[in-house]
């Protein structure tokens, strides 16, 4: 848990075509969420099981981009299905959707350690991120996350990552707007947003922000990952490859921060007692130390591997 470096950009790919598989592959994107929930009828599922497998199978050089499969929800009865058909092509990843609890996290990691062990494969090795605000119970219980009696050991040693929607928890609820007149999200989503993030730092693990729906609002995505990095997420979903030359480049740090960074952990290398510390001309403690190797490990560590 949480050793692999933040993954900037993670882009949803409909698990039924082709098309759009083979222009995501060719995108910049870390990670591609190969999607058997939302975006594929249920007349199609069986056959874009069949279709991710292959997809999977046929792309076992994975250095520079992830592929991990979004499942249906536990609840739909459609997961292990889901599972069965696509774990043989190896994914690096899991998305699960629809999670009311830290208890469902844990059986899934049950599922997904049975079929390591199947398949001989090291216990842990298929990461999970986790949609954590598209239910009301859910949200109503993300303080289980960090709790001792919340994750199991094995589910919190493979969570990767959690992640916030607000599309279905919008339905849930019966909500018309999510947005003001001024375009914010309101309280409620905003409140969905906040505990995502707060409940990644709580348990370590990565926060990854939601999707910007309108994929040619490129200004309109920008501000939204400007506001989604300076609120402490380190990546974002997306929906369409045109946005992801935009969520790279926001959630790589600047020259200027690197430099900053890189004379944070200078002074404490030099002085490794000291608590306080002047660099620049500004006091620095071992807060800033922390936030410095974050911003020197998104530069220095290679992407895609699992």
């Amino acid at each position: 848990m949480g050793t692999s470096p933040p993954l900037r950009s993670l882009l949803f790919v409909p698990g039924d075509s082709e098309r759009k598989q083979t222009k995501a592959l060719a995108s910049a994107a870390d990670l591609l969420i190969l999607d058997l929930e939302d975006s594929v009828a249920s007349a199609h599922l069986p056959a874009a099981r069949e279709q991710v497998r292959e997809l999977l199978l046929g792309n076992t050089e994975r250095s520079a981009q992830q592929l991990w499969v979004r499942l249906n929800a536990l609840s739909s009865g459609l997961l292990l299905q889901d599972l069965a058909a696509v774990f043989p092509g190896q994914p690096d990843g899991i998305v699960l959707p629809k999670a009311s609890s830290a208890e469902e996290v844990s059986e899934v990691s049950h599922y997904l350690s049975a079929m390591e062990a199947q398949a001989g494969r090291p216990i842990g090795s298929t990461r999970l991120i986790v949609i954590v605000t598209e239910t009301p119970q859910a949200l109503l219980r993300l303080g289980e996350y960090p709790r001792a009696s919340g994750l199991t050991a094995s589910a919190r040693e493979r969570l990767a990552g959690l992640t916030w929607g607000c599309e279905d928890l919008s339905a849930a609820l019966g909500i018309t707007h999510k947005t003001d007149r001024q375009g914010s999200l309101t309280f409620t989503f905003q409140l969905a947003r906040s505990m995502c993030v707060l409940a990644a730092a709580a348990v370590g693990v990565q926060a990854i922000d939601g999707v910007f729906l309108d994929y040619r609002d490129l200004e309109g995505l920008k501000r939204d990952i400007e506001s989604a990095r300076r609120d402490g997420f380190t990546g974002k979903l997306a929906i369409h490859p045109d946005q992801i030359e935009a969520i790279n480049a926001a959630f790589l740090p600047a020259a200027s921060e690197i430099e900053w960074a890189r004379r944070v952990v200078a002074a404490f290398a030099s002085d490794p007692e000291a608590g306080v510390l002047s660099v620049a001309g500004q006091m620095v403690d071992r807060p800033h130390l922390v936030q410095a190797r974050r911003i020197l490990e998104l530069v220095a560590r290679p992407r895609g591997t699992p």
